[in-house]
């Protein structure tokens, strides 16, 4: 009985509930009950959501035994789970590793995989959802399994330096034979180097490039195409522009750094951060320091210092520029170059453009109070404000986010308040057309998916 009473806990409710009287004016509001949460046996750290917020995955244990519910249907139980649900891109797959015994092994849609002495990095999904891979070690080697196909073994794997194309078609990684390190793209071994740096290799947009960082000695240099750059002291933020035609990165000689583009150096700083394309590909922006001041240099034209800077980013056009720097102990966001008002704090994980580029938005803050400024005008004061959540519609009409007053949470849209709860679901809104929208809510062990529309 008792393990049937858990199983009722964890079976999808789906009840909607359209709030009535509680709904803005301007927009119809409905709940879903997601899921009931028991929290005498859920690990509640580990609950996972899909992309598109509407399903949910997360570990349950029963006495000794741990197994993975999705969407309310219960896994089989296994010793350990070694890793959270995760989810593939199109929120359709789930994937997870798991032990019996001293072996582990990869469980992707229910169907588990080879088992092996260890299992290096969590599984990855291609970008088009159909492909699953992982680091995986057989006695003391490791090798590559990729769709249930192993790889050659190696003496060690770099976790961080495993990845699938933008197109799923390729895989590329770093591997170690003896004291030399080399990347493997498709099968094919690169040339060996005393080091390759985690994060790399990187494909660029288009599928047809491959970049990495090397390592000779105390010396690096970034390999593009099979081709040695130049060696320098340090190398860091290694990208591809947009169109894959260009690549950049920072480098350091000495004690300073400088940004190179298409090979090209820049001026030397004594830092440098946020290094980006903009996204027609044309135009590079980074934040530098000089001395204890910071400025920012768009096009290699340096803007005016200040004493800390907190974002940088282009506008979807590419044709505007937006950034928050700080004077003395107060920020304020510049748009082309215009200062806008100063506040207490800036949240620069919150500062955006609408998709047609005409519009900006940010989070800001006034003492403990916290607001939204959108196009100039603040919106009503809040106790919080949850990072990352602020997004404009498609068609750029509208504006929504995550507020908190007390311990109540709610999404503002357009400056109109919906239903409290206990909870926003990691912050995430989602669009799914210029006037409708959804994300998921808390309400005491209870997961609601909210779905509201505009009038």
């Amino acid at each position: 009985m008792f393990r049937k009473g858990i199983i009722l806990c964890l079976v999808l409710v789906f009840i909607s509930l359209v709030c009535y009287g509680e709904q803005p004016s301007n927009r119809t509001v409905s709940e879903k009950i997601f899921i009931k949460i028991d929290t005498s046996s859920w690990i509640t750290k580990s609950l996972k959501t899909s992309p598109d917020c509407r399903h949910i995955a997360c570990l349950v244990k029963i006495d000794d035994k741990v197994f993975v519910v999705v969407d309310g249907e219960e896994g089989k139980q296994y010793d350990d789970i070694g890793s959270d649900p995760i989810f593939s891109p199109d929120n359709k797959r789930v994937a997870y590793l798991a032990k019996i015994g001293d072996k582990v092994f990869v469980v992707v849609d229910g169907e588990e995989g080879k088992q092996y002495n260890g299992i290096g990095s969590d599984p990855i999904f291609s970008p088009d959802s159909k492909r699953v891979a992982y680091l995986a070690k057989m006695g003391d080697k490791w090798l590559v399994v990729v769709d249930g196909e192993e790889g050659k073994q190696y003496d060690s794997l770099t976790k961080n330096s495993f990845t699938f194309s933008s197109d799923s078609n390729q895989v590329a990684y770093s591997a170690r034979v003896g004291d030399k390190r080399f990347v493997v793209m498709d099968g094919n071994e690169g040339k060996q180097y005393d080091s390759t740096r985690e994060g790399t290799p990187i494909f660029s947009p288009d599928n047809r490039r491959m970049a990495y960082v090397a390592f000779v000695g105390d010396k690096v240099f970034v390999v593009v195409d099979g081709e040695e750059g130049k060696e320098y002291d340090g190398i860091d933020c290694l990208i591809f522009s947009p169109d894959s035609r260009r690549v950049a990165y920072m480098a350091k000689i000495g004690d300073r750094w400088l940004v190179v583009v298409d090979g090209e150096e820049g001026k030397g700083y004594n830092d440098i951060d946020c290094l980006i394309f903009s996204p027609d590909s044309r135009r590079v922006a980074y934040m530098a320091k000089m001395g204890d001041r910071w400025l920012v240099v768009v096009d290699g034209e340096e803007n005016k210092q200040y004493d800390d800077i907190g974002g940088l980013i282009f506008s979807p056009d590419s044709r505007r520029v937006a950034y928050a720097p700080m004077v003395g102990d107060r920020w304020f966001v510049i748009v082309d170059e215009e200062e806008g008002k100063q506040y207490d704090s800036i949240r620069k994980g919150n500062l955006i453009f609408s998709p047609d580029s005409r519009r900006v938005a940010y989070a800001a803050g006034v003492g403990d109070k916290r607001f939204v400024v959108v196009d100039g005008e603040e919106g009503k004061q809040y106790d919080g404000i949850t990072e990352g959540c602020l997004i404009f519609s498609p068609d750029s009409k509208h504006v929504a986010y995550a507020a908190g007053v007390g311990d109540k949470w709610f999404v503002v849209v357009d400056g109109e308040e919906s239903k409290q709860y206990d909870g926003i679901g990691k912050g995430k809104i989602i669009f799914d057309s210029p006037d409708s929208l959804h994300y998921q809510a808390r309400e005491g062990n209870e997961l609601y998916l909210v779905e509201e529309k505009m009038k």
